[in-house]
């Protein structure tokens, strides 16, 4: 599943920085995943993409849940993703900006 998802993502978004984690072991003992085989099911997602300017955030989840409408419909398929999407230029003030003193 993971890789399905780093294909779509890569070729509809041409992303500068794709990262993604499956988070399925966190929650294997939920209810809804108890008859589920699949070890594949929860995903953290960090999206940036050009693509992604002048589009809201809600906008731009959406871009990523159409590309994978298949892979959340499929048995054992995506149960949960949680999404990180920004342009190159949001991820570049997020590096430089100076970190707080928590002292």
């Amino acid at each position: 599943m993971e890789q399905l998802i780093r294909k779509s993502i890569t070729d509809s978004l041409k992303p500068t920085v794709l990262h993604i984690e499956n988070e399925s072991y966190k929650h294997r003992h939920h209810t809804a995943m108890r008859d589920v085989d699949s070890t594949e099911t929860h995903f953290r997602v960090t999206v940036v993409s050009e693509l992604f300017s002048g589009q809201s955030r809600m906008q731009r989840q959406r871009m990523i849940y159409s590309l994978l409408k298949s892979e959340m419909a499929m048995e054992g398929g995506i149960h949960a993703l949680s999404l990180v999407t920004k342009t190159p230029e949001e991820q570049e003030a997020v590096s430089v900006a100076p970190k707080a003193d928590t002292r």
